[in-house]
């Protein structure tokens, strides 16, 4: 009895209070945006929020902006708005939608977004760049563009230690030291070390805390479906990344996934695939299209999204807090390279979950929206079969324009994969 009262109150906690933090975490963007003050605009792969924290810079990402009008039907309107306004169809769906956002003078369905007093992106992904010159121009603030030294080749990627890790490290560091200028000018603050560190140990708490938890889904049954849970996490995982309350959630949710493992408490009431997913969801109907995979007994066990989209926090990268900037340098240099080699090099990373995840079946979503993202899908799907025997699916939708989802044709080839996965299993059982 004292078992059952224990799972009432872990089982499900994580998703409970990351839903609430993260309306709470709007509700101070809209109060910001009330008062007619400015934040700081960042994106998920290389945000430095550790650095704008230590000025008091509220932190938007509109990435998260974007994809929450998808989720919550509106969408449409605002990439209406923005192609109307003159910005192709073509041009990435979370761009527009931000850009419908400005034009509505920061109205969005969680709140009301304020207006950047500086906006920091990296070179992860192009379109960041250009999304930046876009509130330059329309608001006349400062760009800090953090250039991050990429994998050159896969499987040749500099490690820690090495002469030309040094470098591109120094180099990372240098920059950094920029930014805090850039922010001491804007905020009017002096560089405080020591609210660093703190904010760096909160960090610490987070990064070592979701290596743990995706590490748990190793176990049978998946105690989270990376696919709807790892969105709510992601979105605590960004938005309050280098504070206490973050630093808790983690905690606590370690907490509920190793009480979850321990007891075999899954995701799924039966679970009958394991799945990894590769792209980014479809949040036009991310409820629906989650069921097309549930209803079959799949469960996403892991996915490239919750690595790049939580700028590489998966490898549990721990700060030196005596050494902190030139640790900083490191661990962006680390964590954002990771980043960009689950969505440049994404055959080696999906290839690597196969024995430990016990993976049955690999989805592969290439999105209109996203290029960078897209960009490859096909060979990495090619160069899997070739290795593996792992069955693969690959659909095409968005991450935002319903116009271009087609629910009918998406569930009938999804059917037909589970189909599939179906017989194969019954052959391996008569053999």
């Amino acid at each position: 009895m004292a078992q059952k009262y224990l799972s009432d109150d872990i089982v499900g906690r994580g998703s409970k209070d990351g839903a609430a933090l993260f309306r709470d975490w709007f509700q101070e963007l809209t109060g910001v945006a009330e008062q007619g003050k400015g934040a700081a605009y960042v994106f998920v792969m290389g945000s430095l929020n550790e650095i704008l924290k230590t000025f008091d810079f509220p932190v938007v990402f509109p990435e998260i902006n974007s994809l929450q009008t998808a989720v919550r039907r509106v969408a449409l309107d605002y990439l209406n708005e923005a192609e109307d306004y003159g910005y192709s169809p073509d041009i990435c769906g979370y761009v527009k939608a931000d850009v419908g956002v400005q034009l509505r003078g920061g109205e969005h369905p969680m709140g009301r977004i304020p207006k950047p007093s500086l906006a920091v992106v990296t070179n992860a992904c192009n379109t960041y760049i250009k999304w930046a010159e876009i509130w330059e121009r329309m608001y006349d603030v400062p760009i800090f563009t953090l250039d991050i030294p990429g994998t050159r080749s896969e499987g040749n990627q500099f490690l820690p230690g090495t002469p030309n890790f040094e470098n591109d490290m120094k180099y990372v560091a240098a920059q950094l030291q920029e930014l805090i200028e850039l922010c001491e000018k804007v905020s009017g603050k002096k560089f405080d070390i020591d609210k660093f560190r703190e904010i760096l140990k909160h960090t610490n708490t987070m990064n070592r805390n979701w290596q743990k938890i995706l590490e748990f889904n190793q176990k049978s049954p998946a105690v989270l479906n990376a696919l709807t849970d790892g969105t709510i996490y992601l979105g605590v995982a960004n938005g309050l990344r280098g504070t206490p309350e973050g630093a808790k959630f983690f905690e606590e949710l370690a907490e509920e996934m190793e009480f979850k493992a321990m007891n075999g408490i899954g995701t799924l009431t039966e679970e009958k695939f394991r799945l990894v997913f590769v792209g980014v969801p479809c949040y036009p109907i991310f409820r629906r299209f989650n069921e097309f995979f549930t209803e079959w007994g799949g469960v996403f066990v892991h996915s490239t999204y919750l690595w790049f989209a939580s700028g590489g926090a998966n490898v549990g990268f721990q700060y030196d807090l005596q050494n902190p900037l030139d640790s900083l340098a490191e661990g962006v240099l680390v964590s954002v390279r990771d980043a960009m080699d689950s969505m440049f090099h994404h055959q080696a990373v999906t290839e690597s979950f196969i024995t430990p995840f016990n993976v049955e079946g690999v989805v592969y979503h290439p999105i209109k929206s996203c290029r960078t993202v897209s960009t490859g899908l096909a060979d990495g799907r090619r160069h899997l079969m070739e290795k593996t025997d792992i069955p693969t699916l690959f659909i095409e939708s968005d991450l935002m324009d319903q116009r271009v989802v087609s629910e009918a044709q998406m569930k009938n080839r999804i059917d037909a994969f589970f189909e599939g996965l179906i017989s194969k299993q019954q052959l391996a059982a008569d053999i």
